[in-house]
């Protein structure tokens, strides 16, 4: 294996992780602010008005995104599985 194969093998995945990640974190990032801006406005300071919304986003956000997160995986599965006979011979 040449070392810009595995170069370009690891980037790629590196990339699909990080897209990965965030279709779960950004939205429940954004909920966090929204609810802390509201708790700063009102002087509410309950833990679990905080902790609640996030997880439900973060719920409904990999509920939603299962499909192109296993879609992503696999057609970098099918990428690496065709680079096989380029990488050996």
């Amino acid at each position: 294996m040449s070392p810009e194969t595995f170069v370009d093998v690891f980037r790629e995945a590196l990339w699909i992780v990080t897209l990965m990640v965030c279709a779960v974190i950004i939205p429940s990032l954004l909920v966090g602010l929204v609810v802390a801006v509201f708790q700063a406005a009102t002087s509410i300071n309950e833990q679990t008005l905080s902790f609640l919304p996030r997880l439900i986003v973060t719920l409904l956000a990999l509920g939603v995104g299962a499909h192109w997160g296993l879609q992503t995986l696999m057609d970098f599965f099918v990428m690496l599985v065709n680079q096989i006979p380029e990488v050996v011979g």
